[in-house]
């Protein structure tokens, strides 16, 4: 059985390299240079032009890796299970869902599943990686498939940004919800819903709003001692570091993975981006 994700999983190419997943990755635009997020532009360039003034610009996968990823798998005869970055967020779910009915119109037996994970960053790497241990624990297609749209539907994100005029700017979130609080200090903090990013609290400093985010994974949270919980940032691996030794001595999960935010969704949510990932009651 073969597993695809895409770069919105914010896993790392060592991920994917050593745990036979393929990768489908977004594109990614800084100035006139345009590649594929991971494998030809990495996050560290995109922050580090964030913080230059430029503004980096992301497009959805390319309908020509999905044709060439499917019509190799239907060849094949193996069957495929693709774990998509919320279809809210961007464009790939549903270009892969395009691709996968031209590629079946050829292939009637090709058995491919897709999910649309409303999930983003680690939230959808989390998902992946349990597809991955049950693959390799012989599960089937369909049981992964059942199993990885329960654990979805309980994925909890929270998160802030420096500055939610990235995430405007991109049109991640309303500008009427881009809070206007530089001077005030005020921080957002954010959670997905349905899919969309979605501003549901501000607190004034930065100290602040990380004490709330574990206030909330106190409440939200299920069982935090047998889950892995998972830590992107955006190129601020001090705070995130300080976030995981707060969270393994206050839950004691069985794990707590941290990895920097990758560049297509790094180009919107921008520098110093804290976001966790667990699952909910």
């Amino acid at each position: 059985m073969r597993i695809f994700a895409d770069s919105g999983s914010d896993l790392p190419k060592s991920f994917f390299d050593e745990n036979d997943v393929t990768l489908i990755p977004l594109r990614v635009l800084i100035d006139d240079k345009e590649g594929d997020d991971v494998l030809e532009i990495d996050s560290k360039e995109v922050f580090d032009a964030i913080r230059n003034g430029k503004h980096p610009k992301t497009s959805q996968a390319s309908p020509e890796k999905f044709l060439s990823t499917w019509k190799e798998l239907a060849e094949s005869g193996e069957d495929g299970l693709y774990i998509a970055f919320s279809s809210e967020l961007s464009g790939t779910y549903n270009t892969g869902v395009m691709m996968k009915d031209q590629v079946k119109e050829g292939n009637p037996n090709m058995n491919l599943v897709l999910i649309d994970s409303r999930c983003a960053s680690l939230g959808c790497g989390l998902l992946v990686k349990e597809a991955v241990r049950l693959r390799d624990a012989g599960d089937d297609v369909r049981t992964i498939e059942r199993k990885i749209r329960d654990m979805a539907a309980h994925m909890e994100h929270l998160f802030t940004v420096e500055d939610l005029d990235y995430l405007a700017k991109g049109g991640r979130v309303s500008k009427a919800s881009a809070f206007i609080g530089g001077l005030l200090n005020i921080k957002p903090l954010l959670h997905v819903e349905g899919g969309r990013l979605v501003p549901i609290e501000k607190h004034r400093g930065r100290k602040k709003v990380l004490r709330r985010m574990l206030e909330l994974i106190e409440e939200r949270g299920a069982e935090l001692s047998k889950q892995t919980i998972a830590i992107s940032h955006g190129d601020d691996e001090s705070t995130a570091l300080e976030m995981k030794a707060l969270i393994e001595e206050k839950f004691q999960p069985k794990d707590v993975e941290v990895h920097m935010i990758g560049s297509a969704i790094g180009s919107h949510a921008g520098p110093g981006t804290i976001a966790i990932f667990f699952l909910n009651k």
